[in-house]
Order: structure tokens, then sequence, then C-alpha cells
């Protein structure tokens, strides 16, 4: 059977910064700016963007292309007899999958609340009303099952539909639009009366908040947003790489996609700090952030029904889209892996995602009592840990190992791959860096998440 492929170079961009786009960006990037020293925290988290972020993107594309595989054969494919690095194919099914346990319950949150907003249902309450509405919705597991299985069997759907027909097309207008949904949404925000004071604290540089963070505080903040953002490590970003051709060089692409994924990031602070200084409302971090602090900014807006139905369909787009990505991978795992055809693959998989999110929906309600990272913990946080602080950042590990080893695919390979094609070249000068300093720097965020997760 011909392996799919993507029907356009947009397609693959678009593709891949949905899967780069996601809740993170808007619930966790522009609070950590604010309170980092505003435009000092986003010079350094470019700088961090630029040296570890891009890199191992390129690493994943290019293990992608010249595999022509998922991450569940790639290594397979390129790897030397008798080597092992295929390994970490299974491991990055595990942690597809493992992404997906929780990321769908969230999404479904999003869409509840993209119809709860539509429908005016936060109209005239006041701050404790809209943050009893929040603890209302996580307290009725029946409503965030059915949102959590709408979102599996509608992502699953789409990609049963195939690559070019259903993920790339509904991708496309998914970014798309929210892309214009953003822009209308900050140009809103930054209209409102005394929405300057929130420009300021979001974006002038800050040297009092640096020094209140510490520096090195702010430096180790901007190096986890800048890798994290990027969803690397299990693979997510290596089966696009798979679906495209060789005209362009990977650099290029990866920084129109870290591009992307910065101008979202920085446009939904855009969207938060004015609103919530010209309304007087605290902007806080996280879920809070998200439904609670913004549904009381809106509620405070003329028409704000409106413009809080057009964030939450924002964040809809966001969730969905990294959804989509991460689901398309599962499905080629499936297929690569265990031989399952396009609809066993869909069916059997709606099975098993939609199953194995229930303990996060419970987490919040009748397993409340599970605390598993300590008091208030949830099963989401043990997930969302598994994924963001084992297996991302020990899972790029191993990409870049294995393109700068000689014992793996090798520089030579890597080079080759990531320079095939059109477009800005890969430096060969890097290598040394890539091979000596760059996996200290990864090995630190490995140690650091483990460190302020369960000592400090």
């Amino acid at each position: 059977m011909e392996r799919e492929k993507l029907k356009s170079r947009l397609g693959f961009i678009l593709l891949s910064a949905g899967c780069a786009i996601g809740i993170g960006n808007v619930w966790r990037f522009p609070y950590v700016v604010g309170n980092n020293g505003g435009g000092i925290f986003v010079l350094f988290y470019l700088i961090f963007l630029a040296i570890m972020g891009v890199p191992v993107m390129c690493m994943e594309f290019a293990v992608g292309r010249a595999s022509r595989k998922s991450a569940a054969q790639s290594f397979h494919v390129l790897e030397k007899p008798g080597q092992k690095w295929h390994l970490h194919g299974y491991v990055a099914i595990f942690g597809n999958y493992m992404l997906m346990f929780f990321y769908t319950t969230v999404a479904g949150w999003m869409l509840y609340y993209f119809c709860a907003s539509l429908t005016g249902k936060f109209g005239g309450l006041d701050a404790a009303g809209v943050g009893e509405a929040f603890g209302s919705l996580l307290g009725t597991p029946g409503i965030m099952t059915v949102c959590t299985l709408f979102v599996v069997i509608m992502g699953f759907v789409v990609c049963a539909l195939g690559l070019q027909n259903g993920v790339e097309r509904i991708t496309k207008i998914m970014m798309l639009a929210l892309i214009v949904i953003m822009v209308v949404l900050a140009g809103n925000s930054i209209l409102q009366p005394g929405a300057a004071e929130g420009l300021k604290f979001y974006l002038v540089p800050n040297l009092e908040q640096v020094r209140k963070a510490g520096l090195g505080t702010v430096i180790v903040q901007a190096m986890n947003q800048s890798f994290f953002t990027l969803s690397l490590g299990i693979g997510s970003m290596a089966i696009f790489g798979s679906y495209i051709g060789k005209e362009k060089g990977l650099l290029g692409e990866s920084m129109t996609i870290a591009a992307l994924d910065t101008f979202v990031a920085i446009t939904a602070g855009l969207i938060i700090f004015p609103a919530c200084f010209a309304h007087g409302v605290n902007p806080d971090s996280g879920p809070g952030l998200i439904f609670v602090t913004l549904p009381n900014v809106f509620n405070a807006m003329l028409a704000g029904h409106i413009w809080g139905a057009l964030f939450f369909l924002f964040m809809t787009f966001a969730a969905f889209s990294t959804v989509l990505a991460v689901f398309q991978n599962i499905v080629a795992m499936s297929q690569e892996l265990w031989k399952w055809n396009k609809v066993q693959a869909t069916i059997r998989n709606i099975v098993i995602v939609g199953l194995c999110s229930i303990p996060c929906v419970l987490g919040f309600n009748i397993w409340a009592g599970f605390q598993p990272l300590g008091a208030g913990s949830t099963v989401l946080d043990l997930e969302d840990f598994i994924v963001s602080t084992l297996l991302l950042p020990g899972g790029s590990f191993i990409y870049l190992m294995f393109c700068m080893s000689k014992w793996g695919w090798g520089w030579e390979n890597f080079y080759t791959e990531v320079n095939t094609g059109s477009g800005p070249r890969f430096p060969q000068w890097v290598r040394g860096y890539l091979k000596w300093v760059l996996p200290v720097l990864m090995a630190f965020l490995f140690f650091h998440g483990l460190y302020t997760t369960f000592v400090k």
C-alpha cells in the first residue's frame, strides 16, 4: 500500500504548527512572560527556541522524512543491524497515547465553554458564580465524559477520512480561522480603556520583575517554555516529516513552524493582559485563567458573550488541532506496528483512547481522593508529569543522540537529510554544540523537572 502524502507545503506547516500550538500557549505562556520580566523573558525564550527547540525539531523531521515511517518504525528503518534505538518507538507510542488520555478531557472543557459562552450561560454571574460554574463542571463526570468522548470520536473520524481529505483539510481551516480570531480578539483587548497598563506589564522589559523572580529562574522558565512548546520527543512531529517530499530543507520549515507557534503564544498575551488590566482582574495561570478569570473579563465587556464565545472557539481549535495531529500519529503507528487497516485503527483507537481518558475525568470528582503527586494533585497532573517531565525531554535526548552519535544514525546522515531541498542550510559549525552542549542542557531540564516536582 502506497504511503499517504500531504497535499501541500502549507498543509505540512499548519499541521505541524497545530500539533505544537495548544492550550499551554494560552494558559501558561502569557502568565510566565508577565511574571518573569516581560520583554526580557521573551528575549531569552527566543534564544532557547533557536538553540534548543528548532534543532531537535529538525532531527524529528529528518528521521521521519528519511524513514518514511512513524516513530513506531522509523528507528527500525534507520538504525544499524543489532542496535536497539527502535525501543524508543514503543516509548513514543506510549507517550502519544498518554498525552491524549488527558488532553481530550481538556479539549472537552474548551468545547463545553464555547457552547456555554455562545448561549450566554455566564451572563450576569459574579466572580464567585463563574468560579462555581467551573467547579460544577469538574464535579459532573457525566457532562465531562460526553464532551471527552465527543472529542475522541470526532478526532478519529476526521483521521478516518484520510490524511489529505480529513486531517490536512480540517486543520488548514481551523488554523487559519484560529489566527484570524486571535487577531480580532487581540485588537478588541488592546482597544479597551486602560489596556495600556496590561501591555506594559506584558511586553516592556522589567528589570525589577527579573530581580524579584531571580535571573536563574527567568532563564530556566524560558528554557522550559521554549522546549516544551513544540511537543518534541515522542514522534509527534516526525510523522509529518514522513509525509513530505524533499523539495525544501528542514531548517527553514522548522523555523517557520516555531515562529507560528511563538506568534500564537505572544498574541494570546495581547488578548489576556490588556483585557484583565482594563477590567481590574488579576491574571492567573493554568485552568483558573481560562475558565474563571477570562469569563469574568468577558462579562465586563460590551457584547461579552460574543467575545467569550470567540475566545473559546479559538481555544477549541487550538486544542483540537493538537488532538488531530496526535491522533493521526496514533493511527499511523497502529497501522505500521499492528498491521491494522484504517477502519480497524479508527474503531479500536476510539475504544482505547475513550476508555483510557475516563480516569482523567474521574480524577476531578469520584476519584478526587487519589492525589498521586501530593495534596491537591489529580490524575491529570500525574499524566501531564509523565509526558511533559519524563517523556518529552527524555525522548528528545534520544532523537539528539540518534542523530549525533556514530553508534546511531549519525551526523553525516542527519546533515544530508536536513539540508536536502531548497532554503536555509543547517550549519556544519553547530556540530560541536549539538554533540557536547545541547545534551547537557536537555539533561538539566530533565532533572530540574524531577527536582521541582519531588523536592522543591
